[in-house]
Formats: structure tokens, sequence, C-alpha cells
């Protein structure tokens, strides 16, 4: 894939980017990533077993979810498009003398062009409802990850629920989000990830929601999908 055909929005780029340098201030923008951090990664690390694994975090930018499974005694290596993201990531690992973490500017497809079969774990958290072609990462994920392996997702379902809750709520209302972090036509409903999944040879293996109170401002998984929700998959052993 030429750079020119990358599988990315240089819109979205630039919008992270232009926020990179609070990724790692759990009072800035980036608060929500920070809150539900916790969540996903214990999520994750139920499922599969992060110690001792090799594990890829596609869409990682500021390396919230990367840096903390390298703390779980994961092998981790981040990928994001978004550089000065990236460069965030890097210096934070610098600081937090974090083991086993490294960060690479490559997309999905042409890591997995690379390193097919290379990963015990591919996560890919927050980021399939920012590209244009989110078929084509969750094929690269498959392509990725080692016969057996686990492959997570996160985003966003398309509802008026989702709408209300991810855009007006998060982003105008509560303003916990900057206003245009979403764009509600590219969200994602679980049948269409569970379509795009079956596709690239993955099997489901369970999904969870994640639900917040405005009040108490606290997160947590539930079997509610119809807003933020969670899916882990896996690929099938080889015959």
């Amino acid at each position: 894939m030429s750079q020119k055909n990358l599988n990315a929005d240089p819109a979205e780029l630039a919008k992270f980017s232009e926020l990179a340098h609070r990724w790692w201030d759990p009072e800035s923008e980036f608060r929500p990533l920070h809150d539900i951090n916790p969540l996903r990664l214990d999520w994750i690390d139920q499922q599969a077993g992060l110690r001792g694994k090799r594990v890829v975090d596609i869409g990682c930018g500021g390396g919230i979810l990367a840096d903390s499974m390298a703390r779980r005694g994961a092998d981790v290596l981040g990928i994001d498009l978004a550089s000065r993201a990236l460069r965030v990531a890097q210096l934070h690992a610098l600081e937090a003398a974090t083991p086993h973490v490294r960060y690479r500017e490559i997309s999905a497809e042409a890591l997995a062009a690379e390193e097919p079969a290379g990963y015990d774990i591919v996560t890919c958290m927050e980021m399939l409802e920012h590209v244009p072609d989110p078929a084509s990462v969750v094929q690269a994920c498959a392509t990725l990850v080692k016969p057996g392996g686990w492959v997570f997702f996160s985003t966003i379902n398309r509802n008026a629920k989702a709408f209300l809750f991810a855009v007006v709520g998060a982003e105008y209302v509560l303003q916990m989000l900057p206003k245009g972090t979403h764009e509600y036509a590219r969200f994602i409903r679980p049948s269409e990830l569970a379509s795009h999944c079956r596709v690239a040879g993955l099997d489901l293996q369970g999904s969870r929601g994640l639900e917040y109170n405005p009040v108490t401002r606290r997160y947590w998984l539930s079997a509610d999908t119809s807003v933020n929700y969670l899916v882990a998959t896996r690929r099938p052993e080889a015959a």
C-alpha cells in the first residue's frame, strides 16, 4: 500500500497530532482514555494473558494502552500514523522507563505484509471509527496474529443512542471530548464488525459494552453494547 493510498484520513491524523502534547495529562481531553484504560487492560489480560506475549497495538496514539500492557509483562509494539502522538508515546516510555515497549510509524496493512502471523495478541482500540476502510484494518489484524492468537477491537455502535451519548453528550454537553472527535457516519454496528471479522477469518469469542455514569464519572463493563463496545476474537489454530 503506497503512502498515497494509505488507509488513513489526513484530517483525523492532524486532529490527534494537534492534541498530542496533552495525551498523558489525565485531566485533559484524553481523560476518558485514562479512565477506561484499566477496564480494557484487565479484560484483555483476563482473556488472553499478557505476560510473556508479543503484542501489537494498532492505532496506539500516545501509548496509554501499549504502555500499560508492557507493564503487565508483554513485549509491545505500538503503531500509528500520527507522528506527533508517536513522539509523545516514545518520550513517555523513556521518562517512565517502561520496559519492552517500542513504537513505529507504519500502517496496520504495511506491518501485516512485513510480519504475518508475528504476534500473539493484536489490539485495535478506539481506532476503526477513524479510518476510511475499517474492513482493511480488521484483515490486517487477522494477518498479524498467530494461529490461536487473540485480536481485540473496541469501537462505537451506530444508532440514535450512540449519537446522543458519544457525540452530543460527550462532545457538546459534558465536553469530555473535543468537538468533532467522532463522525457519526463512521460508527460501526456490532453486526458489521462481526461480518468484517468473519471475512478476515477471525472467530468471535465475546463482547462487552462500556457504560458511563456522568454523575459519578465512573465507567464499567456490561452486557450493553448499544454505545461503546469491545469485541474479542481469535484466529483458529492451524489444521
